[in-house]
């Protein structure tokens, strides 16, 4: 029994994966996704790194972002997308699909609805985005985050399921992860592709940070703008004092992310839905730089829920400034007893999501 798995959100499916592994073991999983994040990018994508690292086969397909900018080549490009989409799927013969968003899924599952192979996707957002809008219509079971989601999608086919977490998240195996100091951690990323904005302003208050905590710095490793091998130049010029405050890397894997969270004060982040629901489950501090022109605005809503739940500041990308990263980080540090969940309000976490989400997939797609 094949179940293919295909979406922009691989940390996501992770959890799944792991689940159909310890408890359906007579299930073979599939993987489409992209072998490199970004055009013009030399450097594997850590999708492809991590899921490969896993044993699991992995498939690179193209498909173009139709919906974002309307032009011939774009259109083409879906249409190739869906065309190699159908023909890998021919190849394959999966018995079911699972689908977690993004562009690339929409070739994906349109091709497996024309070939009959039922499937499944997840809404990691609160606001759905436009592939699950599109697909939800092809698909035969469509698993939401948030209860807020609901109102995006057919009732009958949606099941609130929450947002599978790595087990690493919520049980740390690491210990890898030292400073020889008191010093607060604080931990800045931009998401699994790094955020050049943020690592920007990052080195111009470098050894501001230093001076207040130790920093380990996901950056990315996007070839084209090359701020990791930047980034490691700036930590060996950093006075002997500092440089060992400094721990910088281009991506930090399901392994290790566990351990970096559980010894972090404060996390600097994008709003991403799976950063933002594991820091929401371990109730973590927060500063959150959402991106901006992503749809339906969809990274600002997920930092606010933190924040009106007491867990977080955000920072709007357009005021974003050293002098305001640096005044707020200093200012949740100094007052981290604060950034504490409001008594009068209450997270709803699913713990057992990927559980929920394998066994559903299991007897609903694959076995009906």
């Amino acid at each position: 029994m094949k179940l293919l798995i295909t979406g922009g959100h691989h940390t996501t499916a992770i959890p799944v994966i792991n689940e159909f592994k310890k408890r359906y073991e007579n299930v073979e999983i599939l993987w489409v996704g992209h072998t490199y994040s970004l055009w013009k990018d030399k450097n594997k994508s850590s999708e492809y790194k991590e899921i490969t690292s896993m044993g699991i086969p992995f498939f690179d397909i193209d498909a173009g972002k139709f919906y974002k900018i309307y032009s011939p080549f774009r259109i083409a490009k879906t249409f190739f997308g869906l065309a190699k989409a159908f023909r890998l799927l021919q190849k394959l013969k999966p018995d079911g699909i699972l689908s977690f968003g993004g562009y690339i899924s929409v070739p994906v599952v349109l091709a497996g609805f024309l070939l009959r192979i039922p499937s499944a996707t997840h809404e990691q957002t609160v606001v759905a985005g436009f592939a699950n809008r599109f697909i939800s219509f092809f698909v035969k079971r469509i698993y939401i985050s948030w209860r807020d989601s609901a109102k995006y999608f057919p009732k009958s086919k949606t099941l609130y399921t929450g947002l599978p977490i790595r087990e690493e998240v919520l049980n740390p195996r690491s210990s890898e992860v030292t400073f020889n100091n008191n010093l607060p951690i604080i931990y800045i990323t931009g998401g699994k592709q790094g955020s050049h904005v943020i690592n920007e302003c990052v080195k111009g208050v470098l050894e501001d940070l230093l001076i207040i905590a130790n920093v380990i710095h996901q950056c990315g490793s996007y070839s084209e703008s090359d701020d990791y091998n930047e980034l490691l130049q700036r930590r060996e010029k950093l006075p002997e004092g500092l440089k060992e405050r400094y721990k910088v890397y281009d991506y930090i894997d399901t392994k290790h992310i566990g351990e970096v969270l559980s010894k972090t004060s404060l996390v600097v982040s994008r709003a991403g839905a799976n950063t933002v629901y594991e820091l929401l489950a371990l109730e973590k501090p927060s500063i959150f730089i959402p991106i901006p022109w992503v749809s339906h605005n969809e990274q600002f809503l997920n930092a606010k829920i933190v924040e009106d739940l007491g867990l977080s500041k955000i920072i709007p990308e357009e005021e974003l400034t050293k002098k305001r990263l640096i005044d707020d980080i200093s200012f949740v540090l100094r007052n981290l007893n604060s950034f504490i969940l409001k008594s009068d309000r209450k997270i709803e976490i699913v713990s057992d999501s990927a559980k929920v989400l394998a066994d559903d997939i299991y007897q609903e797609i694959l076995v009906k």
